[in-house]
């Protein structure tokens, strides 16, 4: 019989909906439950893609034993980190603190009170090769908790008082933050980039060693060293050169999908090439704005297709009809020729004999291009569970160049053929049993996906005006994404925002990631539009992620909201991983927001009785010095919150476009703006309509520019002063290069 599982939209928690276990949701029903038993809590928290949380699953949570000694001694409770992810790095923050490592399933014992007091990861279910297995520490903990109770409630306690001492504190910032940012600012910087330059794998890519893991804000850090410091310099040339042959390396690796598209999550081996073959869409988002950044500083158009390739498996395999993004696709799935048996990779691995039948004559030519062996191409220290015995994982490793010159063949043959082949293949893995689809729509995710549609439209229409069709798609996707989020995740009477949607909205609102990542995709996709609707709701936005999350005190953003019952503790994320912090884009959002409405000229500001949008760059700087104890000792850990320091220690740019956004003329002009990488410039539509007048509101310098002989007009500043007006594209880019 299901259990209360059974009744959750979380595809995460629906699949133990069937385990023997008496399992809650998180919620005050177990911890009532708790208190009134007097017994300790068991959390696990996972994901539905994520491979080692269906083995403990399918081992231990579908083990009659083992779900006995859980049901008469604990409270057990599953929650889905990615609905809850400030559940999720509070007791992540405790397991890392007292054991040095973390990673899901995450399994945490609790008091009754949520205070953890023992954790770790994935358990086995018996003992092995010394390390006790899951049911001995059920049963040591269920004794230690009826014998020496007051121990484990201390040792909960002490962990606590840790966290909340190591997390949350921050220097007080000075009267004069911005000479303190100036110097410290720019030390962290040359040493983030030292770190990075000593670490680089110059072989294959990526940094360290193996497991490879792509880790946008690396490559978002080394690119904007690259603008700031010019494509040309010694430090501009060496942080492309590290960045662009990454994403090279990664795009012929295996962790990259050549059939369908976009990337799995990490590699196990240094060469990018075994992959752990989930699919998540945070990484889609950065890596697509990765690629594009690589184009703009090399002009090198394949990280052009790059981008384009995961844009398309966004569109094809992730996107909800009604225009919002799923989150994720499985690392498992089902055999094709044994629909009994589930392994990892299965829908992506190929035989040599599947690609001799389904090709043909083609077969030679693919082969070769992506690394294809008669008996499979993964070495057994790659491969330990013999997962992939006999089966080949694609990758490039000889260019298509080489490739056709060994096959006698001119490239543009051996392309055509190879697309036509990737064509075949993808129809023949269609039929095939497909990965488990997270179908859950995440708004914070969503807001990254945002982001990088809205720059592809931008920066496609730069790099080959005739792809103007397809840059509009991309457009017209963000738009229908952001409508997604209006809709659907948005309480316009509370103007809150809520984490998730899977059929209807979740109950959990949304927390300090989500504003901020939806907050930065509004402000690109302003920039791509110039449809002030969506600057507005980033404003509206911005509020109330500052009311409920702000730290006025020390500065930064909590991951939680305040008042938030369910949190033993509120913590602030200090590391970009996978996922930057909250407080890394919300720096950068405020300083852009900054830009847009706070003038240096005080003569020119409106009473603040008529200017709600005043102290966004106060909050930027306060936000940054409350990490400063992070990014100034350990720089590499927050790369992302350093990309937000250029605002910090750069003059103010701006880039207003006066005239009609829909003319051909006025278009021309703005894809010049992003032909190159450069600094950081907010660039404004002065297009005379209502909501330019409501811009000008509090901008009130952007009322005078004008267009000049009824051409769309390019008014180029810095600092508040602006260089001679220009109409021509070819005007824009000399004035560009001189500044």
């Amino acid at each position: 019989m299901p259990n209360r599982l059974a009744s959750v939209s979380s595809p995460y928690l629906r699949q133990h909906a069937d385990n023997p276990v008496d399992w809650y949701p998180w919620c005050n029903e177990a911890f009532e439950k708790a208190k009134l038993e007097q017994k300790p809590i068991f959390l696990s928290i996972g994901y539905s893609t994520c491979h080692w949380c269906h083995v403990m699953a399918h081992e231990s949570f579908e083990n009659q034993e083992i779900a006995k000694l859980l049901n008469e001694s604990f409270i057990s409770v599953k929650s889905d980190r990615e609905e809850r992810p400030d559940v999720d790095r509070v007791y992540m923050s405790f397991v890392q603190a007292v054991t040095g490592h973390g990673g899901w399933p995450l399994s945490v014992w609790l008091t009754p009170d949520l205070k953890p007091f023992y954790g770790g990861t994935y358990f086995p279910p018996e003992d092995r090769q010394g390390r006790a297995g899951f049911p001995s520490i059920l049963k040591a903990i269920a004794k230690g908790w009826k014998e020496d109770r007051q121990t484990l409630v201390i040792q909960a306690e002490s962990v606590l008082s840790q966290l909340k001492e190591n997390k949350n504190t921050a220097i007080t910032p000075t009267s004069d933050i911005g000479a303190l940012l100036v110097e410290k600012g720019s030390e962290a910087y040359q040493a983030c980039f030292s770190q990075l330059y000593e670490s680089f794998d110059s072989t294959h890519g990526g940094f360290g060693g193996a497991p490879k893991f792509p880790r946008p804000s690396n490559l978002d850090f080394l690119f904007r060293c690259a603008a700031m410091q010019g494509a040309k310099s010694d430090v501009g040339a060496a942080a492309i050169n590290m960045a662009a042959p990454t994403l090279s390396h990664m795009a012929r690796g295996g962790i990259h999908d050549h059939i369908g598209g976009g990337f799995h999550r990490y590699s196990v081996d240094v060469e990018w090439f075994v992959p752990h073959f989930e699919k998540m869409l945070y990484d889609q988002g950065q890596i697509c704005v990765n690629a594009l950044e690589a184009w703009q500083a090399t002009g090198d158009a394949r990280h052009i297709w790059l981008a384009r390739d995961i844009l398309d498996y966004v569109i094809r395999d992730l996107r909800d009809p009604q225009g919002g993004f799923y989150s994720a696709e499985d690392a498992d799935s089902t055999l094709w020729d044994d629909t009994s048996k589930h392994a990892e990779g299965a829908y992506y691995v190929w035989s040599n004999a599947e690609i001799l039948e389904h090709l043909k004559s083609d077969a030679a030519l693919f082969n070769a291009a992506f690394s294809i062996q008669a008996n499979g191409n993964v070495a057994e220290a790659n491969d330990p569970f013999q997962e992939f015995k006999g089966k080949n994982i694609l990758r490039m490793k000889k260019s298509l160049a080489a490739v056709a010159k060994d096959l006698n063949m001119s490239v543009e043959e051996a392309s055509d053929r190879l697309v036509k082949s990737i064509e075949v293949l993808r129809s023949i893995r269609s039929k095939k049993p497909h990965p488990h689809k997270d179908d859950k729509i995440i708004t914070a995710w969503n807001g990254l996906m945002i982001s990088a549609f809205a720059k592809a439209s931008q920066v496609l229409r730069a790099f080959d005006a005739d792809l103007e069709a397809e840059a509009k798609h991309y457009l017209n996707t963000a738009t229908q994404a952001a409508d997604f989020i209006f809709n659907h995740l948005f309480d316009q009477k509370k103007a809150v925002l809520y984490r998730s949607w899977r059929t209807k909205r979740s109950d959990a609102e949304g927390f300090a990631e989500d504003y901020a990542f939806l907050i930065q995709g509004l402000l690109d996709l302003y920039e791509a539009s110039f449809d002030a609707k969506w600057l507005k709701w980033a404003v509206q936005l911005q509020a109330m992620m500052d009311a409920l999350f702000y730290d006025s005190v020390a500065g930064g953003y909590f991951n939680s909201a305040i008042g938030a019952e369910d949190i033993v503790v509120r913590l602030k994320e200090d590391y970009d991983g996978a996922e930057p912090a909250p407080s890394s884009v919300a720096a950068l959002n405020l300083m852009r927001f900054a830009l847009l409405f706070e003038s240096s000229d005080a003569s020119s500001k409106p009473k603040a009785s008529d200017h709600p949008m005043q102290g966004y760059r106060e909050k930027a700087l306060k936000t940054l010095m409350a990490f400063e104890y992070r990014w100034s000792q350990a720089p590499q850990a927050l790369p992302r919150m350093l990309c937000a320091l250029e605002l910090a220690l750069e003059p103010p740019r701006h880039v207003v476009i006066a005239g009609d956004p829909k003319s051909d003329n006025f278009a021309a002009l703005v894809s010049v703006l992003y032909e190159s990488l450069g600094p950081r410039r907010s660039i404004i539509a002065a297009d005379g309509s209502e909501a330019h007048a409501w811009l000008a509101n509090f901008a009130p310098w952007i009322s005078l520019m004008k267009p000049i002989a009824n051409k769309p007009t390019v008014y180029l500043c810095e600092g508040f002063t602006c260089q001679a007006p220009v109409t021509t594209p070819e005007d824009l880019r000399k004035l560009l290069s001189s500044n």
